[in-house]
């Protein structure tokens, strides 16, 4: 191939060609996800996914190290994504087995029973019935838990979906594990909360065609426990009409929640005998997340009564301290949102506060553009650190990766926002050549990617590639007037924003309009395939596990998202024709360029039958693609056996789209389907 050798008389090598200490082995082994930290007297503990471990979730105190034994894994799957798997109680730490669902709990302090065999606390379900259990917590006085639960089967036969409801455990040595039933009704419920003195449950529900960032409400009820027998009294609403994240209660029985009633998701403060409102006034930064996962909590009460938050403003971080009266103070040295002018960009994963009524300290998950997460304990008035579980070691040079660039750009009269990566290596870019560029369209739709050190990124970046990681219309951390470009127009705004960010890219010089890429996952790999049916721009597309049939989407997905459709592209089936002309599959014959799908054989969220139905599409048409399954993965690939197939499959068909021949010993994916590429032998063989 001409473009695979480098020039003789300057050694420069082609772009994508780049050797690069970024392996994928390191991608899939820096792929471990540390998630909800959480601290009990002094020992900090948090939540390990490790897909070196075939994706198993570990409990890990700092002091003690791995809570959870092999093959125990906590992972609870309600609403399919999961979240809140596991929560403190007084002496017991609580979670839910990914093999069972069951509610399972282990002692928190005692040091001698460490490894012991986890006690099972929920019963088993009927027959025929299936449940599962998230995001509980533990009376005050230890004798239940409250959670969510999930049913799923013949139990639920009466209904078309499963059915969420809240309910009680009771914990004692001798209680049968029955689960005794709150809050039923209501589509979804979540965030059970028990008030300090026991004396009050709180809770957010919704019902369809909702989803959690749109609409929901926030329920209290007087609780009354006797003899871990628990029933609740005349509920009351707080709040309703609006989006309600993240609810808590303070020690001096204060209910704290956000609230996006003002364009931005703020504190406010509820109180049974006292005074309600809001608390922060933020306009342009907000203190929530969408919450796609149980457990997404972005603010905690200090030692000192004071609350500690991660505001986000334009999708970056900042720590910061909530005063009484409702001034937003920065963290010193940690973060730049809100406005702020601080030293470092993160991204904040988790939070839970430490420390005694004379030290305000809180222990965060952090990532910066040049460091993975790492667990770290500041005091949020001098913003002193100390690292509790540093970031996993890279063993690569800082010149090989490339930090991230905020950019902002004109996309149809719209000004959206982008992170632009530049190529970043040892290695000397050849003045006369331009880098090839990956667009990224995050999944959700409804989420936004930030700065953080991606090392799936970085993969791209050390070899020669630009990437830019696109927070179309419809992102979050803007605002609820950005996320709302997106209301019933998936597959429009996404898409337009995404080809608009590689048009100004290539047209103010910094990357090659002739190599255009674009990929995406989930709901952007819908955004990929549109975008290919739209614009003749791009010469690659990559579809991980990407929706295709939105038709088929509304009528075979899980219970969370069934209705999300409603939002984003209209009511089904009465904006058929809407869906009819959104759905990629029924445009593929617009798709003219080479595509690359990847698919789990066990994807519940976007069933195979999705991807299927493109491949086939692309085959009558007689385009050249590439179609690779994993069996046994779900949505998202957790393996990191997956993970590096996944990679040097996509660095290999670049390779062949973009004519050079990667540094890397890559060989040919092992495909399901094709055509074209290089690949017949291999294809006439499958």
């Amino acid at each position: 191939m001409s473009g695979s050798t480098s020039d003789p008389m300057t050694g420069l090598l082609p772009c994508g060609s780049w050797p690069s200490p970024i392996a994928a082995g390191l991608v899939a082994a820096g792929g471990v996800r540390l998630e909800a930290v959480a601290v009990s007297g002094d020992e900090v503990w948090w939540h390990e996914t490790r897909p070196l471990e075939q994706g198993r979730s570990v409990l890990v105190s700092a002091v003690h190290g791995d809570r959870l034994p092999p093959p125990w894994s906590a992972r609870s799957r309600v609403h399919e994504y999961g979240g809140g798997s596991w929560w403190f109680g007084r002496e017991h730490a609580y979670f839910v087995e990914a093999s069972d669902q069951a509610v399972h709990r282990i002692p928190i302090a005692a040091s001698a029973e460490i490894g012991s065999e986890p006690q099972r606390i929920s019963a088993p379900a009927p027959e025929g019935t299936e449940w599962r259990f998230a995001d509980g917590r533990e009376h005050p006085d230890g004798e239940l838990i409250v959670c969510v639960r999930e049913v799923h089967g013949s139990g639920t036969a009466q209904h078309l979906e499963p059915v969420n409801d809240l309910v009680a455990i009771a914990v004692g040595d001798h209680t049968d594990g029955q689960p005794q039933v709150l809050v039923s009704g209501p589509d979804f419920v979540s965030d059970p909360r028990v008030s300090p003195d026991g004396q009050h449950l709180s809770w957010i529900q919704w019902n369809h065609p909702n989803m959690p960032w749109n609409e929901t409400e926030l329920v209290v009820a007087p609780l009354e426990n006797s003899a871990g027998s628990i029933s609740l009294g005349a509920a009351q609403t707080v709040a309703s009409g609006v989006s309600v994240v993240g609810p808590d209660w303070t020690a001096d029985g204060r209910l704290v929640y956000s609230s996006d009633e003002s364009g931005f998701w703020n504190l406010h403060v509820w109180s049974v005998d006292g005074p309600s409102g809001s608390l922060t006034q933020l306009t342009n930064a907000e203190i929530g997340a969408p919450a796609w996962v149980f457990g997404t909590q972005r603010w905690v009460e200090l030692a000192d009564g004071r609350l500690a938050a991660a505001v986000t403003r334009e999708s970056v971080d900042t720590l910061a301290v909530i005063e009484p009266d409702g001034t937003v103070t920065p963290v010193p040295g940690l973060g730049s949102a809100a406005g702020f002018s601080t030293d470092t960009p993160v991204t904040i994963n988790s939070m839970a506060a430490a420390g005694s009524a004379h030290q305000a300290d809180v222990c965060i998950i952090a990532a910066s553009p040049t460091g993975l997460p790492e667990i770290s304990r500041i005091n949020v008035d001098s913003g002193t650190a100390e690292v509790i579980r540093p970031a996993a070691p890279l063993g690569v040079d800082v010149e090989w990766l490339s930090v991230p660039e905020p950019i902002w750009f004109d996309s149809n009269g719209r000004p959206t926002q982008a992170f632009f990566y530049r190529p970043a290596s040892a290695v000397t870019l050849d003045e006369g050549e331009k880098p090839p560029l990956i667009v990224i369209g995050h999944g959700g739709p409804t989420a936004h990617n930030g700065p953080d050190l991606g090392l799936k990124i970085q993969y791209w970046t050390s070899r020669g590639f630009a990437v830019v990681d696109v927070n179309y219309g419809g992102s979050t951390g803007f605002g609820k007037e950005y996320r709302d470009r997106l209301h019933h127009r998936w597959g429009d705004i996404d898409v337009e924003d995404c080809i608009n960010a590689a048009v100004h890219l290539a047209d103010v010089g910094l990357v090659d309009g002739a190599r255009l890429a674009i990929r995406g996952s989930s709901s952007g790999g819908l955004t990929v395939m549109a975008a290919l049916i739209r614009s003749d721009r791009f010469a690659a597309g990559v579809s991980l596990y990407g929706v295709a049939d939105l038709r088929a989407l509304a009528a075979d997905t899980h219970k969370f998202e069934s209705r999300y459709l409603d939002w984003l592209i209209g009511p089904y089936p009465d904006e058929m024709e809407r869906y009819e002309q959104r759905s990629p599959v029924n445009r593929a014959e617009a798709i003219t360029t080479p595509m690359l799908l990847m698919q789990g054989t066990d994807d519940r969220v976007v069933p195979p039958s999705q991807s299927e139905a493109v491949v086939a599409a692309l085959s009558a048409n007689g385009v050249d693609h590439i179609y690779v399954t994993y069996e046994g993965e779900s949505h998202g690939f957790r393996r990191a056996e997956t993970i590096v197939s996944s990679l040097e499959s996509e660095l290999w068909f670049y390779g062949r789209v973009f004519d050079f021949t990667p540094a890397d010993a890559v060989s040919a994916p092992e495909v399901a389907a094709g055509r074209g590429l290089g690949l017949d032998a291999a294809l006439e063989d499958s």
